[in-house]
């Protein structure tokens, strides 16, 4: 089998469709519907079906889209591999969100002027869904990226992880709230009746909120989202509702963090690659410097 076809066949995997992975990957269409057509003459099978206007993989298709998250990345592996020695050079694009940014890539960016100039990066703003995105399709080589203990990402197994830091994250209230303590459920049942705050583009805080307040048996009113943390601490003294933030936030006027136990909410931060790419040296060597950078929860300015 032609590796570039199974490169195609698995990019419509992931994008849905011809016109998207010819965009993407800068090909016109027909060039994908007759490769991807040889790739079936060449396994024997037909690996598209129709769908209304468009396609969709077929059975077999999608199990050979499977096998080929693996076959791709041995072959990228192995063309890392040929020269492991080499110095690194080259640019690393990178896509992260804002905290990730300030706090974990530009140390590293200071680290790369002044020990390894041939190696530069290229930085999005991102917000994980997007961030995911834009590595999916090859537009970036690296996303640091974020979760929750009570919310965990689904990783694609064609992307390689690597844990960074995490921090402890409680409630913020408007400061004159009632003063309240004990298990997570217990604290959050004291604001059922708020209106609550959450991210706009990444959905793993509501899933966190959703889940503490079914443990204290109410639904939650999510009525404002926000991707600031401080636009959400700003409507939180505007008296708008209650969200979840880092204990290790700054202290604001006006604002009460409230801990939470019996679950504590974890944030947790990491970088995704695509397998197979980790052997290139500039790769390797940002993703290693990003480690390296881990901090502890207090010492992040959640500004």
């Amino acid at each position: 089998m032609d590796v570039r076809r199974l490169e195609l066949l698995l990019a419509l995997s992931r994008l849905g469709s011809m016109r998207a992975v010819a965009e993407t990957l800068g090909v016109t269409t027909s060039t994908v519907s007759q490769q991807i057509a040889a790739l079936a003459h060449e396994v024997g099978t037909p690996l598209l079906e129709p769908d209304g206007r468009r396609v969709r993989l077929t059975p077999a298709g999608q199990r050979l889209a499977g096998h080929a998250v693996d076959i791709v990345a041995a072959v990228e592996a192995a063309r890392a591999d040929l020269d492991p020695s080499a110095k690194p050079a080259g640019t690393v694009r990178v896509a992260a969100f804002h905290t990730a940014i300030r706090d974990t890539v530009l140390p590293v960016v200071q680290r790369l002027a002044s020990a390894h100039p041939d190696v530069r990066l290229e930085i999005q703003e991102q917000e994980p869904p997007e961030a995911l995105t834009l590595l999916e399709r090859d537009q970036v080589d690296l996303a640091v990226s974020y979760d929750y203990n009570l919310a965990p990402a689904n990783v694609d197994p064609g992307l390689e992880i690597t844990r960074l830091w995490q921090a402890t994250w409680g409630l913020g209230v408007p400061s004159r709230s009632r003063r309240t303590s004990g298990t997570a459920a217990e604290v959050a049942a004291v604001f059922a009746d708020s209106d609550w705050i959450v991210n706009s583009r990444h959905a793993g805080d509501e899933q966190v909120v959703r889940a503490i307040a079914s443990l204290a048996g109410f639904e939650p009113r999510i009525t404002h989202r926000a991707d600031s943390l401080p636009l959400v601490r700003d409507m939180i003294v505007a008296g708008l509702g209650v969200a979840l933030l880092p204990t290790g936030s700054l202290k604001a006027p006006g604002i009460s963090v409230r801990r939470l136990r019996d679950p504590v909410p974890m944030f947790r931060t990491y970088t995704l690659t695509r397998r197979g790419r980790g052997g290139w040296a500039p790769l390797a060597l940002v993703r290693g410097l990003l480690e390296q950078q881990r901090r502890a929860p207090d010492a992040v300015s959640w500004t």
